[in-house]
């Protein structure tokens, strides 16, 4: 028997999502995407920006920001100055890794995408909510630009879509939100593409060590939450 109280759903049970496109309509491709309280405006916006690197080799390219806004946590966040803080670097690598790797770049030659991903509310998962979002957001933009002739051919090779599970105690709870993840002992996201192939994998033994059965545990279930993940992009693509 668990040990562990959800209130209001199940610990396999993922939290309700909500999607709002073209949140943004100065944006290429947008979407409030919301996960339970979490809450996270994407908002994707193509340019001609490529940076040398990615020209050189006849590619286009894609970037990422990400930021927690001031009113999104208690206490409240101070805005960034000039230098971003570690947190927002890292996580904004990882949605540009995540996003890059189910897109063909030499498809978007001369073209750049942008996502900035703003966290309204954050309530837990908010890195996984905004790689989901992104994936909407970008696949509305490419429809923007093969829509207007910038491009011919499609670049996206694959869906992305990401969820955040753990264990407290003996419990494994999907998809925590922020008093879960804070009492957790084991911590990990999980970021799969729509060929049920993992793109990358955060884990963190943040009270104990975990076994590869209860590894595998995690990968199951998130594979089954991702998937109901899909599901709902491919409403909004």
């Amino acid at each position: 028997m668990s040990r562990w109280n959800r209130k209001y759903r199940a610990l396999d049970e993922m939290r309700e999502v909500d999607v709002i496109a073209d949140f943004c309509p100065a944006a290429d491709g947008s979407v409030l995407f919301s996960m339970g309280n979490t809450r996270v405006i994407c908002a994707a916006t193509v340019s001609s920006d490529v940076p040398a690197h990615a020209e050189e080799k006849g590619n286009g390219w894609i970037t990422a920001e990400y930021t927690l806004l001031p009113y999104s946590t208690s206490p409240r966040k101070p805005r960034p100055g000039i230098r971003p803080d570690g947190r927002s670097v890292e996580i904004r690598r990882l949605i540009a890794r995540c996003l890059r790797n189910i897109v063909d770049l030499s498809k978007m030659q001369g073209v750049a995408i942008t996502v900035d991903c703003d966290v309204l509310q954050a309530d837990g998962g908010t890195r996984t909510a905004a790689i989901t979002g992104s994936y909407i957001a970008l696949s509305r933009a490419i429809r923007t630009i093969m829509d207007s002739g910038i491009i011919t051919e499609n670049p996206l090779l694959n869906r992305v879509g990401a969820i955040s599970t753990g264990f407290i105690g003996e419990d494994m709870l999907l998809d925590l939100d922020y008093r879960e993840d804070s009492m957790a002992d084991i911590d990990m996201n999980i970021i799969m593409d729509g060929n049920n192939n993992l793109v990358e994998v955060q884990g963190t033994g943040e009270k104990r060590s975990y076994t590869m059965d209860e590894l595998n545990q995690m990968l199951k279930v998130s594979s089954k939450a991702i998937s109901r993940l899909f599901d709902i992009q491919k409403e909004y693509e």
